[in-house]
């Protein structure tokens, strides 16, 4: 009797353990934490115009540094009828941030942002017929371009991502900048050169996070 008992209680144990069924809370995240964002994500969408990056730019950022660091990358457009012939842009820009101002609870003011750029144009005219000029005719380059950004923003603090849990920021910006072209046609043309104010660029836009 004894004998058979063993294996009877021991059939039993593993009934009750193929019908429980098993304890997954501890790969599930804690309520109210949020899904860690994949590091190849984007943390922003941008979209502006001017500022030497096209008539329209849009691309993507990241930010980094408690969101004081921001890196974009931009691809911009111009239509035939304002240059001459269709041009395409790629730009990365790097923007930092020192300290943010709130304004009530929906908004802040990031009174100023400092950075650079780097952009490379496809189309330009002089590069449409191979030989056209010598290699030393231009002593710059006609389709890179790099230099520095000055500029501010207001954003709106929007409600978080439903499906994540993610806090959303809408932000529009302004940018001031200049180039390597224009800066150095400035200093080496003091008298009856470029004027201060043909210096800038003035870019117009708009950052969403997602």
């Amino acid at each position: 009797m004894k004998k058979l008992l063993l294996p009877v209680l021991l059939l039993a144990s593993l009934a009750s353990q193929a019908a429980t069924p098993p304890d997954t809370s501890a790969a599930k995240p804690a309520a109210g934490t949020q899904p860690e964002r994949p590091w190849y994500r984007p943390k922003h969408l941008a979209l502006q115009t001017g500022g030497g990056l096209g008539m329209v730019a849009a691309g993507a950022g990241y930010e980094f540094s408690k969101d004081r660091l921001e890196t974009d990358i931009l691809i911009g457009y111009v239509p035939k009828h304002y240059a001459g012939s269709t041009l395409s842009l790629a730009s990365l820009k790097f923007m930092y941030s020192p300290f943010r101002l709130p304004v009530g609870e929906k908004f802040q003011v990031v009174p100023i942002t400092v950075g650079a750029y780097f952009s490379y144009t496809h189309g330009t005219i002089n590069d449409e017929l191979k030989g056209q000029y010598s290699s030393d005719y231009y002593w710059f380059s006609t389709d890179t371009r790099y230099g520095p950004l000055l500029g501010s923003r207001v954003t709106f603090l929007a409600p978080p991502v439903a499906a994540t849990g993610q806090p959303r920021k809408i932000s529009v910006y302004y940018e001031l900048g200049s180039n390597d072209l224009y800066l150095a046609s400035y200093l080496n043309n003091r008298n009856g050169g470029l004027g201060f104010g043909q210096l800038l660029t003035l870019a117009l836009g708009v950052k969403a996070d997602f």
